[in-house]
């Protein structure tokens, strides 16, 4: 049996940088989710950044570099994707956009999608359902319902706070990827940040 491909395409600007550690973490929990059902996985990761220059000539020309067509390929094969994108006014940013922009339009229908996004402040938790989603259902993708919001204070200490989302999401990604109807999760048991937000 083949192993089941993960693209995890990550737009962070720094190295390291907040998005790419929730994008291992997320990749991860879905490939120890694949190894405990006896399914092997290969994760390519995609750092968008090292990819911008490319981005902008493709717009500029409507031809990808070798390089970036090897990528948007990537992305293309993959039985799921885990897409995550820091928050800029209230939504993804625009390397995140580009990305998706040069991606062909029909590349994405019926993949299921793991969304992620990270941030400052809880605030802007609500980037995954009015900016995320709204992308990835145009793209016809399948989102799978738990989305994972990553802000300043869900690392360093607070970081096992951030841990049953991302299990949570992981496994709905591989029910979603096994044709599975994924397994519901307490919305009281951890609650979101925005929720946190409203309960403070």
């Amino acid at each position: 049996m083949n192993d089941k491909l993960i693209a995890v395409v990550t737009a962070g600007l720094t190295t390291p940088s907040s998005s790419r550690l929730l994008a291992d973490q997320l990749s991860a929990a879905a490939a120890d989710e694949l190894s405990g059902r006896g399914i092997t996985s290969r994760v390519e990761t995609i750092e968008v950044r090292d990819y911008a220059h490319d981005l902008t000539n493709n717009l500029l020309t409507g031809f990808p570099s070798a390089e970036l067509r090897e990528v948007l390929e990537t992305v293309t094969a993959a039985d799921a994707l885990i897409v995550v994108s820091p928050t800029f006014s209230a939504s993804y940013s625009g390397l995140f956009k580009m990305f998706f922009d040069v991606l062909d339009d029909k590349a994405l229908a019926g993949k299921p999608v793991l969304l992620a996004a990270t941030g400052g402040t809880e605030r802007h938790s609500l980037v995954l359902d009015f900016a995320l989603r709204p992308l990835f259902a145009y793209l016809k993708a399948l989102p799978v319902p738990t989305g994972v919001y990553a802000a300043s204070t869900d690392w360093g200490p607070n970081a096992a706070s951030l841990r049953p989302r991302i299990t949570q999401a992981a496994g709905e990604l591989v029910a979603a990827l096994q044709h599975e109807t994924p397994t519901q999760a307490d919305p009281f048991a951890n609650p979101t940040p925005f929720e946190d937000l409203l309960n403070g």
